[in-house]
């Protein structure tokens, strides 16, 4: 085995089973050929085949599955390893495991062992381990993290003030860190110095970071409502808003939580008209939390989970063909029922008990000899019992490269595991070396 071979096999599944897929495998008990894969060099059934003998008691025999690709030199395998023997109370020999991939540059390897000494007490070995490496955002973000507690906070700004005053002017995203502001306010509210902290995030160009707004978050916690409110008129919006909401709910005051998502729900996001609806429903306002969300989809183009969202919410509240009339009509609206939408229609007739009448609509449609159009009904086949049925559906797709992770998952489902076996590794096998192999999967 050779570890770049392994990684690069880790992102692309090329010649190995799909995680979902083994998943799906070891749901239906096939584990004996999970540990047959894993013995022919596939990663994700190793991993999978290790989990069972660790429930089974045999600490030693999934360590040996796990072997072959940490002694590869691969700090994929490695970490997993670390991970098993440090939830063992093996802390010594995870961190031994470590140590070398650290001393050949591997920046992952190198994060957490930091962290893993870091839980365990040595804080600064930690800390001297990562101080010199805050170019890097997550060696940065781990060295804030480890450096929690130990009296450096003074020293781990320094480290980070320089890397802030090159981000003046700078492409946020080419900066090295590009979260170094984000890091120090960090720094600054963990030393009390929220007014610091305040400033420092008030000059980030992007207020929402993976999804989470840290001014907004930052704020509430301080209860500095009235800087919050006036945040979320200005940079913050809807996402600072929800900070805010979820914060006056938690403190009882469910109609001030409504009040500050309502101008943005009503203002066409369907994100804030979501969060409401919501928040709506916990209290039972279930007919207000369907007027929240029936205007938001008007059109192609539209998030068809807001869709779902509201459909879901009326047949979970007996109001089945309320909700057909209300895909209905936003088709008639919207001059056709495009396939998105028809797609919804039918997930919410097979919801409803109405699988039969939902593969005769999807029959009907112009896609329905597509790829994606078989898909779907291949679903609707199969979630009626009608596995057979589903599989000659599919079978004619996978010829032209598509969907052979759905065909593999039925032919599981039918006992049918080495010709399932054989569809994947038929797959991966056929494709160039540098190709992504479900890159025109389903």
């Amino acid at each position: 085995m050779d570890a770049a071979d392994l990684e690069r096999r880790a992102r692309t599944y090329d010649g190995w089973i799909p995680p979902w897929t083994v998943s799906v495998m070891v749901e239906h008990g096939y584990l004996d050929e999970v540990a047959v894969q894993a013995g022919n060099g596939d990663w994700y059934c190793a991993k999978a085949w290790s989990q069972a003998l660790i429930e089974q008691g045999q600490r030693d025999a999934a360590l040996d599955v796990l072997a072959p690709f940490a002694e590869a030199g691969w700090w994929g395998a490695a970490g997993v390893v670390a991970e098993i023997l440090d939830g063992w109370g093996r802390t010594d020999e995870a961190i031994a495991l470590a140590r070398p991939y650290v001393a050949d540059g591997e920046p992952l390897a190198l994060a957490y062992l930091a962290r893993l000494l870091a839980r365990h007490g040595r804080g600064e070995e930690a800390f001297e381990l990562l101080r010199t490496h805050t170019k890097d955002w997550f060696l940065a973000e781990a060295l804030v993290d480890v450096s929690a507690g130990l009296g450096r906070d003074e020293e781990v700004a320094d480290l980070l003030k320089s890397h802030v005053e090159a981000l003046q002017g700078a492409d946020v995203w080419r900066a090295e860190p590009w979260n170094a502001v984000e890091l120090l306010a960090t720094v600054r509210e963990r030393q009390g110095r929220v007014d610091e902290a305040v400033t420092l995030l008030h000059t980030r160009w992007a207020t929402l970071v993976n999804g989470q707004d840290q001014l907004a978050d930052l704020l509430a916690r301080h209860d500095r409502l009235p800087e919050l409110r006036e945040y979320i008129a200005g940079q913050g919006g809807e996402d600072a808003a929800r900070h805010l909401a979820q914060l006056l709910e938690e403190r009882g005051d469910v109609e001030g939580a409504i009040e500050v998502l309502r101008p943005f729900a009503v203002a066409g996001s369907p994100n804030a008209a979501f969060w409401l609806a919501e928040l709506l429903t916990r209290y039972d306002r279930v007919d207000e939390a369907v007027e929240v969300l029936r205007p938001v989809p008007g059109q192609i183009g539209d998030p068809e989970w807001v869709v779902r969202a509201l459909w879901t919410l009326l047949v979970d509240h007996g109001r089945e063909d309320e909700a057909l009339a209300f895909i209905d009509e936003l088709a008639a609206q919207s001059g056709g029922m495009w396939f998105e939408l028809f797609c919804e229609r039918v997930w919410l007739l097979s919801h409803c008990g109405r699988t039969e009448q939902a593969i005769t609509e999807l029959r009907a449609r112009p896609e329905a000899g597509t790829w994606y159009g078989v898909s779907r009904l291949a679903d609707l086949l199969a979630d009626a019992g009608r596995l057979d049925e589903a599989i000659e559906v599919l079978r004619p797709t996978c010829e032209t490269g598509r969907n052979e992770t759905d065909l593999a998952q039925l032919l599981i489902r039918q006992g049918r595991i080495k010709e399932a076996v054989a569809l994947l590794h038929r797959r991966t096998t056929s494709l160039p070396p540098d190709a992504d192999p479900w890159a025109s999967a389903s």
